[in-house]
């Protein structure tokens, strides 16, 4: 069993990119999910506190500029490549006023699982995106004004309950369960990684499904400029580890924590505060990062130091 399920949990990408297509041709039964999405989200994160140790807590308690410069990384390098892309691509108003709502966004919270996927480093990736996510609120809104020149009001209290209730408590339950059953948890083997790959799996095909309209109305140049700004802002996300010294595990950490926006949040803004044209962008986005993410999960699993950090 330990081995179909370590088969199934190296595919991803093929399961996402295959599930995206039938929720794009057949959206109709992926719709039903939307009650669940923060649900699956919720179920992800508690997959997670399974596999998370006192250790790697420790490490991030130990080390808070470290958080502070992965947030800062995310609020910097994603906007100024959404600039950038603006500016080499000549996108149309609309479009560009996506690219910077989806570039300010928060990291998402799938690149947690994909952290874990790749061998990453889980804690700093939860920590990073948990930081983000509070301060968003305040830091989407300001970094969409300054660029786009239009204020993008989120409700932080539902944003913060969101949090709590999609990644705190769930994480907080995996890891509770965890030191209870710490003498058998070896037992488990790659059943916690499943259910993060499956609940990603569900919440891209939801995604796919609930924005057919818009990602029919994309044009090649928008997926350019999407795939640009996600692979631009991974490789700048890896090196700039370096400017902390980080080990190999926790740069490609902050490598995918920076790749990977809450696109999901863009689309939500995009459709109630602009048009569904302002929503193409972070649709586009949301899929695209999950299938480069999930191939280079693939490769980093693969790659590791001799000693292991």
């Amino acid at each position: 069993m330990n081995r179909l399920l370590g088969i199934y949990n190296s595919n991803l990408a093929i399961w996402v990119v295959l599930f995206a297509v039938i929720a794009f041709i057949f959206p109709h039964p992926f719709l039903i999910l939307k009650p669940f999405i923060n649900i699956f989200f919720a179920i992800t994160m508690f997959g997670i506190g399974l596999v998370i140790t006192e250790k790697d807590y420790e490490n991030i308690a130990r080390s808070p500029k470290e958080i502070i410069f992965g947030n800062l990384c995310q609020f910097t390098i994603m906007p100024a490549l959404g600039v950038l892309a603006i500016w080499l691509f000549s996108l149309p108003t609309e479009i560009a006023v996506g690219i910077i709502l989806t570039s300010a966004a928060p990291g998402a919270m799938t690149s947690n699982v994909l952290s874990y996927l790749s061998k990453g480093d889980v804690a700093y990736s939860v920590s990073l995106t948990a930081v983000a996510t509070l301060l968003c609120p305040l830091l989407t809104p300001l970094i969409t004004l300054l660029l786009a020149g239009t204020m993008v009001p989120v409700p932080f209290l539902n944003m913060l309950i969101t949090i709590l209730l999609t990644v705190v408590a769930p994480l907080l339950a995996g890891f509770l369960v965890r030191k209870m059953i710490k003498e058998n948890i070896h037992k488990i083997g790659e059943i916690p990684p499943a259910i993060s790959v499956t609940a990603i799996i569900v919440i891209c095909s939801y995604v796919v499904a609930a924005n057919k309209e818009n990602l029919g109305k994309a044009t090649l140049i928008i997926f350019i400029a999407v795939i640009f700004i996600n692979l631009m802002g991974m490789i700048a996300g890896f090196f700039a580890g370096n400017i902390m010294g980080f080990s190999f595990r926790r740069k490609k950490t902050l490598s995918i924590e920076i790749g990977m926006q809450n696109a999901g949040l863009g689309v939500i803004l995009a459709l109630e505060h602009f048009s569904s044209e302002v929503a193409i962008p972070a649709a586009i986005f949301t899929i695209w990062c999950i299938i480069a993410a999930a191939l280079l999960v693939s490769f980093w699993a693969r790659i590791e130091p001799e000693n292991g950090n």
